[in-house]
Parts: C-alpha cells; sequence; structure tokens
C-alpha cells in the first residue's frame, strides 16, 4: 500500500492535524506520532518540522508528491504542506511496514 493510501485511511479512521501552523504546535506540545511534508514545503517549515521532531523523537516523512497532491490524499480540495498523525487509526502507517 503506498503512502497516500495510508494518509487517506489515517484521516479516516484516525487522528490528522493538517497545517503547517497546526503541525507544528502538535509537535511541540508532544501530540504527534508522525509528521509528514510535502517535498515542495517550505524550507524553514521544513527545518522547523525536523528540530522539533528531533527534540520529541518523531519520524518525518517527505512525502513524494507535491502539496497539491499531499492535499488530494487527504481528501482535501487545497494543498496540504504539512500534518502529523496523533492518531493512526486503522491504518499501519506508524509501523515499519507503513514506511514502504
Amino acid at each position: 500500500m503506498e503512502l497516500s493510501k495510508k494518509i487517506s485511511q489515517a484521516v479516516a479512521t484516525g487522528k490528522v492535524i493538517i497545517g503547517t501552523r497546526r503541525s507544528l504546535k502538535a509537535l511541540k506540545n508532544g501530540q504527534a506520532k508522525l509528521v509528514i511534508v510535502a517535498s515542495n514545503c517550505a524550507p524553514e517549515a521544513l527545518e522547523d518540522a525536523k528540530y522539533y521532531s528531533r527534540l520529541g523523537g518523531v519520524e518525518l516523512r517527505v512525502y513524494e508528491g507535491d502539496n497539491t497532491s499531499l492535499g488530494l490524499a487527504c481528501g482535501k480540495p487545497f494543498s496540504v504542506d504539512m500534518l502529523v498523525v496523533v492518531d493512526p487509526g486503522n491504518s499501519n502507517i506508524l509501523s515499519a511496514e507503513g514506511r514502504r
């Protein structure tokens, strides 16, 4: 299963926070279990995400597509630069198998 399908399953069945500002806030508060950023995410936001994910010991993955395709993977009609998974729901996005 590819990452976009895992993302849409996590959005549908779990708890996902969408948006750069809200995602960084969740990272700072220790709520995030996984951070996903679009390949064309703003460099400043990416550096902040890397910094806070290292502090919290949270895995950061770069989505292969751009922010528009990440938005579509989330089922949203707008672009998404960053999201955090708080609860994966029925998806296996957090497991080692989910990294493929």
